[in-house]
């Protein structure tokens, strides 16, 4: 079965920081071979691409740096098919102050026009299914939850509208969701949501998003999601957990993220055969460091597995997207820009 992977960029794939006029400042001044990725993030991306997963790059970064940010993409030898940045300084020159900061107004109209133009391609026919990455900066659960009950039709036409309204999203971002909204076939679209906790968040935060959304601390617990999923073999936890080590990540690490992952319910045990079957495959080729850890995590959650811990039981959840609308519109979850002198 076909995928299509939509990811954020700034502290979803890149260590961005914009808490400040002064970090946005210096994010813009970046040369692209100075961007830093999140560890491990690559990877998983590479990894992606690999299965002929359709990359698409969804980023509110503006339009300004996308000769920065298609330069580091190279630079990580990450393939993509589709860019889309925001068009912040048209927003400031249009005076739509409030979208500059905006997630919903902004990144439904794309999502929704994309699954759109997949649909008439033939890529979405016949249930192909989608896999979207972002992280807690943001609101991207709010909007990708969203976004995956409009496709699968559970959220219909009257209740878009209205989340619309409350969201205070302009009448053209409207416009665009509704005319592409009349055009997708409904069905089974959003096979898993992945968000980076970027700033800590607690999981618990994400519970009333249900199952499909998993929150994730680092890029190999996101691995072993979606070796779990069969949306990548055991090769992509392999890379992902290559490259922690190269950030001083040990053994024991390593497995206490996929341990993490079980005790909250988002892991089932059968990734281990599978990883430590790509571990073999390439033993080789791999530095005798990485090899120790590589070995070590799989000897670990095994030993866990013998007796495991018993996996926190799922929560109901009920979500109420007016209600989430309120709590996101005009960026108001994101932290307000703090003047500082150097």
């Amino acid at each position: 079965m076909p995928y299509v992977t939509r990811w954020d960029l700034d502290k979803t794939y890149l260590r961005t920081e914009f808490d400040t006029l002064g970090d946005l400042w210096r994010t813009a001044l970046e040369r692209p071979d100075q961007k830093r990725a999140v560890p491990g993030a690559a990877a998983l991306l590479r990894a992606l691409g690999e299965t002929g997963a359709r990359i698409h790059v969804l980023s509110g970064s503006p339009r300004q740096l996308r000769a920065r940010v298609e330069e580091k993409l190279r630079i990580d030898g990450v393939r993509w098919d589709e860019l889309t940045l925001k068009p912040n300084l048209s927003n400031m020159l249009r005076l739509r102050l409030r979208a500059v900061r905006d997630q919903l107004g902004y990144k439904l109209p794309v999502l929704l026009v994309a699954r759109e133009e997949d649909q008439r391609r033939g890529e979405a026919e016949g249930g192909a299914l989608e896999v979207l990455v972002g992280d807690d900066a943001e609101a991207d659960a709010f909007v990708y939850s969203l976004y995956a009950d409009v496709c699968e039709g559970t959220v219909g036409k009257s209740l878009l509208e209205r989340v619309l309204a409350v969201g205070e999203t302009y009448a053209d971002q409207r416009a665009a969701c509704m005319a592409a909204l009349g055009n997708i076939v409904p069905g089974p679209t959003v096979a898993r949501i992945l968000i980076h906790l970027d700033r800590q968040s607690p999981p618990s935060d994400f519970d009333l998003y249900g199952p499909r959304v998993v929150p994730f601390y680092n890029y190999l617990q996101a691995a072993f999601v979606l070796v779990e999923d069969g949306i990548v073999d055991g090769r992509g936890p392999v890379a992902v957990a290559s490259d922690l080590v190269e950030h001083r990540f040990d053994g024991e690490a390593l497995a206490r993220s996929y341990l993490d992952l079980h005790r909250r319910g988002h892991a089932r045990g059968t990734a281990v055969p599978k990883v430590r079957a790509a571990v073999d495959a390439v033993r080789g080729r791999l530095e005798p460091l990485t090899l120790g850890r590589l070995d070590e995590m799989c000897d670990l959650i095994d030993s866990y597995m013998i007796a495991p811990p018993t996996p926190r039981p799922p929560r109901p959840f009920e979500l109420d997207y007016v209600k989430l609308a309120t709590r996101h519109r005009r960026g108001k979850n994101r932290k307000q820009f703090r003047v500082i002198s150097e």
